[in-house]
Order: C-alpha cells, then sequence, then structure tokens
C-alpha cells in the first residue's frame, strides 16, 4: 500500500464565478462597491478588506491579468444574474415553420382565408410552407399550382420572401415563405 499524499484538500464544485477563498490567484485587481478601482492588492488582503465592509470578494473577470475581482454580495450578486438568465430566455422566440394546405383547383373565397392564415403566421415571425396537394389528373396539369403559388408569391411580396421557390416533390408542390 502507498502512503497517502500531503494534497491539499479539494474545494468543493462552485456554481457561478470563484469569491472569497475559492480565488486562486495570489494578486488581484480590486474595485470596490462603488465602481472605483482600488489597483491590484494580494488575494489575502483584498478578502480582509471585503469582509470589513461586510461584504464578499467575487472574481468578475479570471481571464485578465491579473483576474479582477469586486466586493459584492455574493448572494445578491448569483441571484441578480440568475434573474437576467431567466429573463433572456423567457424573452427568446423560437421560429416555427407552419403549414398551409392547398389544392390547385381552390374556390376564391378558399383562397383567401388561407391567405388570411398565412398572413397571420407570417405577422408572429414565423415561416410558412405552403403545400399544394394535385390528386388524380389533376398531376398533369402541374402549370395551374405554379400559377397559383406565384400568386401567393405576389400577394405576401411587402411582408415575406420566398425561402424555397416551389418544387415538386411526388404529388405534392412545396414552396417556403419567410418573414422580412
Amino acid at each position: 500500500m502507498r502512503p497517502p499524499l500531503n494534497r491539499r484538500p479539494a474545494l468543493p464544485a462552485l456554481s457561478g464565478p470563484r469569491f472569497n477563498e475559492f480565488i486562486s490567484a495570489p494578486k488581484v485587481r480590486v474595485i470596490d462597491e462603488n465602481g472605483e478601482n482600488i489597483g491590484v492588492l494580494l488575494t489575502a488582503e483584498a478578502i480582509e478588506q471585503a469582509a470589513e465592509l461586510g461584504l464578499d470578494l467575487v472574481e468578475v473577470s479570471p481571464n485578465a491579468d491579473p483576474p479582477v475581482c469586486k466586493f459584492l454580495d455574493i448572494g445578491k450578486f448569483k441571484y441578480e444574474t440568475q434573474k437576467k438568465a431567466n429573463l433572456a430566455r423567457k424573452s427568446q422566440r423560437t421560429q416555427e415553420i407552419k403549414e398551409i394546405k392547398m389544392r390547385p383547383n381552390i374556390d376564391d373565397h378558399d383562397y383567401d382565408v388561407k391567405m388570411k392564415k398565412v398572413n397571420a403566421f407570417l405577422g408572429e415571425g414565423d415561416k410558412v410552407k405552403l403545400t399544394l396537394r394535385f390528386r388524380g389528373r389533376e398531376l398533369a396539369h402541374g402549370q395551374l399550382g405554379m400559377q397559383l403559388l406565384q400568386r401567393v408569391q405576389a400577394d405576401v411580396a411587402e411582408i415575406a420572401k420566398v425561402e424555397q421557390h416551389p418544387r415538386m416533390e411526388g404529388r405534392q408542390m412545396l414552396m417556403v415563405l419567410a418573414p422580412k
């Protein structure tokens, strides 16, 4: 059996920035609670000054030389950064692809209803995939489908751009529109 190595005990894993005794650099650049630069101090000295103020020494820029630390309340700092992250996640919006299905010989009123939905989807910032399904002998008249998709393209020209031009896939003709 080997004798145990004389090592320092491992520090617990941290979530978030290092603070107080978890800062490993011997010297740090210190910024006080008012945002004023104090200068480069020994880490132990900076921790003492922070403790006198009732605050923690928090590493805000670990990659700088020497690392930049601030006098902050670590609990408040973690709470505020978590709140900012939650707000950023909340305000993100994923772009979805909505599908509208039509037939090549669609009637005018039905076309208008479908176009209202297309405009609504584009207004919400979503992409729209238009699918034209051909049945039976309609497949022989592909030009009717192409004319219909060109009509759609002309109707939404101000609010959308064509991301994928009309193309045939089996018995369907597809086109994808994206908001401008």
